[in-house]
């Protein structure tokens, strides 16, 4: 047995998950290093741990929840041992469907959501002189076309399906 092998089995993944997470390291330092060198870090702190109990305890609970009661209300068949491929002519699985545009839609949020509820409108003024009234309106344009792309897709997938079955 090479050295390779015996290092992927003692790490657990391939050599370049180790250097994609050292990379990874490497920037939050760096990011880490400038924050404190403009004197932010007790901000960032307070909003680093609040964001990892918000997502932790309420976030991911609720999130969870949700997509359980979504794969339970979409679920056809019992579970079985899951196959490489699909039958073909087989429907695909609407679940993964509504989870894409909704992580999206959700990530959006999260990342403008001082934006979009209003919350920096004094310091966003200040900056760049406008208002933040159309964000909102922006973030449910985003998410009704994330979700109508979705549903596009699910039916011509479902189309294509269907004319594999026959």
């Amino acid at each position: 047995m090479n050295g390779h092998g015996r290092w992927a089995r003692a790490y657990g993944a391939p050599t370049w998950h180790l250097l994609a997470l050292a990379l990874c390291f490497l920037v939050a330092g760096y990011a880490a290093t400038k924050v404190v060198e403009v004197g932010i870090w007790p901000g960032f702190l307070v909003w680093f741990v609040g964001a990892v109990i918000l997502h932790d305890l309420v976030l991911f609970p609720l999130y969870s929840a949700a997509d359980f009661a979504a794969r339970s209300s979409t679920a056809r068949t019992p579970r079985r041992r899951r196959t490489a491929a699909r039958p073909p002519g087989r429907r695909p699985a609407p679940i993964n469907y509504l989870r894409l545009p909704t992580a999206f839609s959700g990530l959006l949020l999260l990342v403008w959501s001082p934006l979009i509820l209003h919350g920096a409108e004094p310091n966003y003024r200040a900056a760049v002189g406008l208002s933040t009234i159309p964000y909102l309106t922006r973030w449910i344009l985003v998410t009704l076309v994330l979700f109508a792309a979705s549903a596009l897709l699910y039916v011509l997938r479902c189309l294509a399906a269907g004319r594999a079955g026959r």
